[in-house]
């Protein structure tokens, strides 16, 4: 069934893919698919993590945002390839996303994605196992991160103006560090994190979309938290409350027990640290 599941969900990405610039919504995906509408959003959101509506936006915007760095098109013409009808409209949706407009987005030169093609490319062994799962949370070697920047690539959605090669560079050096943990199934990694243990800092927490109830985050929280940064506050940072670009990162946070504390600019970027004291992890010791 899971396997299934993947095969109609690929499908229906590859159809998106090849459309992007038509006129694409649910109605209509899902009559050129011959699904009901009300499966095709179950089916899409159980396993990518976003409504379609939310792909299809982030995806467009995404390419419009290289076109606008890669290319000398006018922002109308990206904004009509974008599927929008008018160039005002463009920039209002844009400017809430990358909270910036087309015009100073194009003059910093930077381009990072809000959404990447979505790719499932594992065996998922795992997942189809009855048992309760097994967690050996260990620390990542350089012959991981293959596996783990595909990961990082399925989630970008959930962390602002990543740019890969910076991340790479962070990501070795905290190999090098012992700040690297990863959860694999076989060869495709389903868990990672990224954090400093002078300062209890979670640099980078990730699940896998099609593990998101397997309570992993909370295992990963569990190992640092009583084997590796024994007694420290962890911090995390992550969207402000009511940012258009969050599909659901920050209510995970919340989720997971973390506390809302200051409110940050990071790279460009606002912000909000929040904060998770010893022991007040959800369901927690």
């Amino acid at each position: 069934m899971l396997n299934k599941q993947i095969k109609n969900i690929i499908f229906v990405i590859e159809y998106i893919e090849a459309h992007l610039t038509d006129k694409l919504n649910l109605d209509t995906l899902a009559e050129a698919m011959h699904y009901s509408k009300y499966h095709l959003h179950r089916i899409f959101t159980d396993t990518v993590g976003l409504t379609i509506h939310d792909y299809i936006q982030r995806r467009r915007l995404s390419e419009a945002a290289k076109l606008l760095i890669f290319s000398e098109k006018p922002v109308l013409d990206i904004a009509l390839l974008s599927g929008y009808e008018s160039q005002q409209a463009f920039t209002d949706v844009f400017t809430k996303m990358y909270k910036m407009p087309p015009g100073r987005y194009r003059e910093n030169e930077e381009f990072y994605p809000l959404q990447l093609r979505f790719a499932f490319e594992g065996n998922y062994k795992m997942l189809k196992r009855k048992e309760e799962l097994n967690f050996d949370i260990d620390y990542a070697t350089k012959a991981d991160i293959p596996c783990w920047m595909e990961l990082v690539r399925l989630v970008v959605d959930g962390f602002p103006n990543l740019q890969e090669e910076t991340y790479l560079q962070k990501l070795q050096e905290k190999i090098e560090a012992k700040e690297a943990l990863i959860l694999k199934d076989e060869e495709t990694a389903i868990g990672i994190m990224l954090f400093t243990s002078k300062t209890g800092s979670i640099d980078f927490m990730a699940c896998h979309p099609l593990y998101k109830k397997k309570g992993i985050p909370k295992a990963f929280l569990d190992k640092v938290m009583n084997e590796l940064l024994t007694g420290k506050t962890l911090v995390i940072t992550t969207y402000r409350e009511g940012d258009k670009a969050d599909t659901g990162q920050r209510q995970e946070i919340k989720e997971l027990g973390f506390a809302e504390a200051e409110l940050l600019t990071e790279f460009g970027y606002p912000t909000q640290r929040f904060v998770l004291q010893k022991g007040e992890s959800k369901d927690g010791q």
